[in-house]
């Protein structure tokens, strides 16, 4: 596997790997890998020749009061998964090369960016915008993969790619989850026990909204109503929103329709957790 953290040699040698005509899958990460990135690399490596994977904490979607400076990070135990993973190729820029001066250019989608998450993190996906459009520059990767449990950003990034026309596909893969239900996430660590007890009541409110629909509920507000009814319960557990919302355009639902996600944002302690279900 090699490693690089220079942007030049990053594009150097991908740009030689497509004058060969070799097929080039990518997936960026922020690190503090779980199986939910190594399901994507797995997927990446079946696709294609070349697999790039990106280990970046990327510092313009953090907000001043969120949690930068103590975002889990562990790049000898990740470079050792990527290897096992089978990834050809890592790349770990620092912050520094990533943006050697403060930057002055943005990548912002408007609307998709300002509801849900975006309305609670001013700011956050116009660093995801900006930050993937600069990687997809210097990987010029063929193909793109991400995590559903990430929606929102997954719908950003690839209205971004259509609209700037990138020459690149955005394959987004299945939430990986725990045995209870849990969705993974790198920020699952930061939960005590009785947090990550709490926890589980996201998925098994999705689930409890799934079956309701299966069962010919149509109602919206009744099945939010039941969705409360299994989080409320849970001591520490704050609600932040629930909503339906077309699966495109994020915008909210008054009625269940033919194709649905549901999305769900919680506080437990200082944690905060997001969570979705796409619903046919």
């Amino acid at each position: 596997m090699n490693v690089f953290t220079a942007i030049a040699d990053m594009k150097s040698f991908t740009e030689a790997l497509r004058r060969e005509g070799r097929t080039i899958g990518f997936v960026p990460t922020m690190g503090f890998l779980h199986e939910g990135h190594l399901s994507l690399m797995r997927w990446a490596r079946q696709e294609n020749d070349i697999v790039v994977v990106s280990i970046f904490v990327n510092p313009s979607q953090f907000g001043p009061h969120e949690d930068l400076d103590r975002y889990p990070r562990d790049v000898a135990g990740d470079t050792k998964k990527c290897a096992a993973a089978g990834v050809d190729i890592l790349f770990m820029p620092e912050a520094g090369e990533m943006y050697p001066e403060k930057p002055v250019v943005f990548v912002t989608v408007e609307g998709l960016s300002d509801i849900l998450e975006g309305a609670v993190r001013p700011g956050h996906f116009r660093g995801v915008a900006t930050v993937v459009a600069k990687l997809f520059n210097i990987v010029k990767p063929h193909t793109a993969y991400f995590g559903q449990k990430d929606f929102q950003q997954c719908a950003v990034v690839k209205r971004m790619a259509k609209d700037l026309n990138m020459d690149v596909d955005i394959i987004v893969l299945p939430t990986v989850r725990e045995q209870d239900g849990l969705a993974l996430s790198s920020r699952n660590t930061y939960l005590n026990p009785g947090e990550r007890l709490a926890a589980a009541s996201v998925s098994r409110a999705l689930f409890v909204a799934r079956d309701l629909i299966r069962a010919n509920e149509r109602d919206i507000e009744a099945i939010k109503q039941k969705m409360q009814s299994v989080l409320i319960g849970e001591p520490g557990l704050e609600i932040d929103y629930i909503e339906f919302a077309d699966p495109d355009s994020l915008a909210p639902l008054r009625a269940v329709q033919d194709k649905n996600v549901l999305l769900v944002a919680v506080r437990l302690g200082n944690t905060r957790l997001i969570d979705n279900l796409l619903i046919v």
